[in-house]
């Protein structure tokens, strides 16, 4: 693979990524709740949902719900409904009166469900997995050796990948010392619930567009 392509390809993920989705909104829901010590699980989660998307995609899994009508229903219906109850629950989350702190009084949540939420959010993505089967082939040289760019390919998206999330955790971290009120934490909590059911409605309702 030559330095352009891959170059290309870290330019036009980059850009992707940096499109806020439900995994950025469940990132920044966590981040506004409980402060950055949340922000190493997220990204933990984030990396690998888009670890075993990408994975799959190139294993094949891509080319089968791209083909079959019943998979891709199964699987973005699975995403989908999870993305309502993660927005539910986050809708109906309690708030406090005082300012937002890393040593605020809300529920303790445990890493490791964090990580297993951001995977889920991240990995049951059927769009992803389609995205993949038809973005990263463009950057791959046919005359090249197909394993070893894969490998650089695939670790320079997960990278990415993973900084995004950092980053949108830590600005959302920053934004929780100018949530003082309890109407505005109420506010942030039913806007970012109503986003992520918003965002599980879309991906179970979405539909392949024709070739």
């Amino acid at each position: 693979m030559s330095f352009e392509h891959w170059l290309a390809f870290a330019a036009a993920s980059a850009v992707l990524l940096a499109i806020p989705g439900p995994t950025i909104l469940l990132v920044v829901s966590y981040a506004l709740g409980h402060g950055r010590k949340t922000a190493l699980a997220t990204v933990t989660g984030v990396s690998l949902g888009d670890f075993v998307a990408m994975t799959a995609s190139i294993l094949g899994l891509g080319a089968i719900l791209a083909t079959s009508a019943e998979a891709y229903t199964v699987l973005r219906w699975i995403g989908g409904a999870y993305l309502v109850y993660l927005g539910i629950r986050l809708w109906r989350a309690p708030v406090g009166d005082g300012p937002l702190a890393d040593n605020d009084n809300l529920r303790e949540q445990s890493p490791l469900r964090i990580v297993l939420h951001a995977f889920a959010v991240t990995a049951l993505n059927p769009k992803s997995i389609v995205f993949f089967v038809a973005f990263v082939p463009q950057f791959i040289d046919a005359t090249q050796p197909f394993l070893p760019q894969m490998i650089v390919l695939e670790a320079t998206f997960v990278t990415l990948a993973a900084i995004n999330a950092l980053v949108y955790a830590l600005i959302a971290d920053k934004a929780r010392v100018f949530i003082r009120k309890h109407t505005v934490q109420r506010a942030v909590n039913r806007t970012g619930g109503t986003l992520l059911i918003a965002a599980g409605a879309v991906t179970a309702g979405y539909r392949k567009i024709a070739a």
